[in-house]
């Protein structure tokens, strides 16, 4: 398997006292009223390898996002609407207060707790530039100073007990998949560099290491990626700061055809030796770490603000990265419409729990012989699990699907030729009334991206409302974003395209997308339904003026019919329906085995 269900290193509560009461005294004798611990590593990873698990380790909460603040008058951590139910339920809420951002925002809460003169510590290396300088602004006119810690405290509270960090070696992403050659890369880098009269770039984001270099590692559960960095000049070779123990003999004479490999613990001394030189560096605010823009600054030289000229390219796919994952959903909606048929047969037994069904899903994914990885851990999750959005299922805590229950399943696989996530709410047994009418008020919300039209400059957060209204009309609503990037055989939560309020970047063609609105009944049900799409190039409408983009849906799964009141819909709401399961039908049904065809032209039959 390549998840597991047990709750290892759960910190309790006990031991979470412990740990605070600690730090506050350290913090005391650091002459710090407070002190920073938020969910990151020094490359901001969303996703973190155990060495870097600071938040769980200190709090219990095991989310892939939020901030704790501790200071000698009260503890509070903060977390976005996917993680409120989980944080509650994580950790002891007689010492941190559990609050929701954007309404709730930790300078407000600092501005609150603490007093004019009072200092605040962080871990340059665990902020991003952007963060320090806001948040910084935000306590000036209250006289809160934040002030960069040399060593974080907690390191020397984990001691012996924390794991060692990953040295899973790397390994080469052939050109057929990347569409574009390592040389091909560099060069539009240094391109980039050239036009904006700077002299190199910094790169602090392992996704955007291993896009430029294609190469791969396994540094981080579910997300093939090595830990690294490297510097990137306008002329000249790439340097590229990795720890030894990863790079094979026969990997390396291939990178260094290229490329000039240095050990990470080079990287500061080669930074301020760049800062003394004078040099224009290139660094992202909003993904690199403080740390980072401390080693470039001296005798008045400062890093030079800019996009990290790698998320672009990277995003927008090749011909090949778009072929393949063409190819991959085309397999993964092989294994999960195995997974639906054994789910409709078995999910009433009693003998199917959250567990049990993650691991079948898994089981149907490996028997394609080219899955490598799932792309993160299954969220499956029965009757009022389904409301907490990032529910995890352990063999403590795991639910039998009930008779009348919804079953929501989130899930995706790692393929040397793409990624995929997906998500699935299905009824066991005879769903209600409510039930088929909020599955519905979602599905509208979800065929509303699917066919939106739009013009070149589109951002995000434009179409963001296009799935809302269906839910706004009917009184209702979900506290996450409609749909993130994904990456290619990278990470499966990729930027800078999202469809979210916050999703300022223009869509362009090649982009991929998750499409995944959602409603969420605390302790009843949840449902979500996500398809991944790919932004199609401008096309002329017949009778219009403006040429548009669109979307292509690439997840091939079917819906649940028995879910489906047809008298919610529109017509072409429903043509829309009938013809995705249609495709579902003719695409996927030659690699299915003949006892689950019957179940797919079941499963796709036409509705209304």
């Amino acid at each position: 398997m390549y998840q597991s269900f047990e709750e290892a290193g759960r910190t309790s509560s006990a031991a979470s006292s412990d740990r605070v009461k600690a730090l506050q005294r350290e913090l005391k004798s650091r002459r710090l009223k407070g002190f920073l611990v938020p969910h990151s590593d020094q490359h901001q990873n969303e996703f973190l390898p155990p060495s870097e698990e600071r938040l769980a380790w200190l709090t219990g909460f095991t989310g892939s996002a939020g901030v704790a603040i501790i200071t000698d008058k009260g503890c509070a951590l903060f977390v976005d609407g996917r993680y409120v139910l989980q944080a509650r339920k994580q950790v002891d809420l007689d010492v941190f207060e559990v609050l929701q951002v954007p309404e709730a925002k930790p300078s407000s809460w600092l501005i609150d707790t603490l007093t004019r003169g009072n200092s605040v510590g962080y871990d340059p290396a665990l902020h991003t530039i952007k963060e320090i300088e806001r948040l910084t602004k935000a306590l000036a006119p209250a006289g809160i100073k934040l002030v960069p810690v040399a060593d974080n405290p907690i390191d020397a509270q984990w001691g012996q007990e924390r794991p060692k960090p990953s040295a899973s070696p790397i390994f080469l992403q052939p050109v057929e998949f990347t569409g574009r050659s390592v040389q091909q890369k560099i060069a539009e880098v240094q391109a980039k560099l050239t036009e904006d009269q700077q002299d190199a770039v910094l790169l602090t984001a392992p996704d955007s290491v291993c896009w430029l270099f294609n190469i791969r590692g396994g540094d981080i559960k579910h997300t093939p990626v090595a830990l690294a960095f490297a510097i990137v000049p306008a002329t000249g070779r790439p340097t590229l700061f990795i720890d030894p123990a990863k790079v094979g003999d026969n990997i390396r004479g291939i990178l260094k055809a290229h490329v000039d490999l240095a050990k990470p613990e080079e990287l500061d001394e080669r930074l301020k030796a760049l800062a003394a030189e004078k040099r224009r560096v290139r660094l992202d605010p909003e993904s690199a770490s403080m740390r980072f823009a401390r080693a470039l600054e001296a005798d008045g030289v400062k890093f030079v603000p800019g996009d990290d000229p790698c998320v672009l390219p990277k995003a927008t796919k090749t011909k090949a990265e778009i072929d393949g994952a063409r190819a991959v959903h085309l397999r993964d909606g092989a294994a999960m419409s195995r997974f639906l048929s054994w789910l409709d047969e078995m999910g009433e037994s009693g003998r199917v729990d959250e567990v049990s069904a993650a691991m079948k899903l898994e089981e149907f994914r490996r028997e394609s012989g080219q899955l490598k990885d799932i792309s993160f851990d299954t969220i499956s999750a029965s009757g009022p699990n389904g409301a907490v959005v990032h529910y995890r299922p352990t063999n403590a805590s795991k639910r039998t699907l009930d008779k009348g229950s919804l079953y929501l399943i989130d899930s995706g696989g790692q393929y040397v030729d793409g990624t995929t996530d997906v998500t699935r709410t299905v009824a066991i047994g005879k769903p209600t009334a409510e039930m088929r009418r909020h599955y519905g008020t979602v599905l509208k919300a979800h065929i509303a991206i699917a066919t939106a039209r739009f013009p070149k400059g589109t951002r995000g957060q434009d179409l963001d409302p296009f799935a809302r209204r269906p839910l706004w009309e009917a009184g209702l609503d979900f506290d996450h974003g409609t749909g993130h990037g994904v990456g290619s055989y990278l990470s499966v939560h990729e930027g800078p395209q999202r469809l979210s309020r916050l999703g300022t970047v223009e869509l362009e063609p090649g982009m991929i997308l998750s499409n995944e609105p959602g409603y969420y009944r605390e302790g009843e049900y949840g449902i979500r339904l996500e398809n991944l799409i790919l932004v199609t190039p401008l096309e002329k409408i017949e009778g219009g003026e403006r040429k548009m983009m669109g979307f292509e849906t690439l997840t091939l799964v079917p819906f649940d019919r028995r879910l489906i009141d047809p008298k919610q819909f529109v017509k072409w709401e429903l043509d829309w329906l009938n013809a995705y399961h249609a495709r579902v039908r003719r695409e996927l049904e030659p690699l299915l085995l003949s006892d689950d065809r019957p179940w797919l032209r079941h499963a796709t039959a036409p509705i209304g």
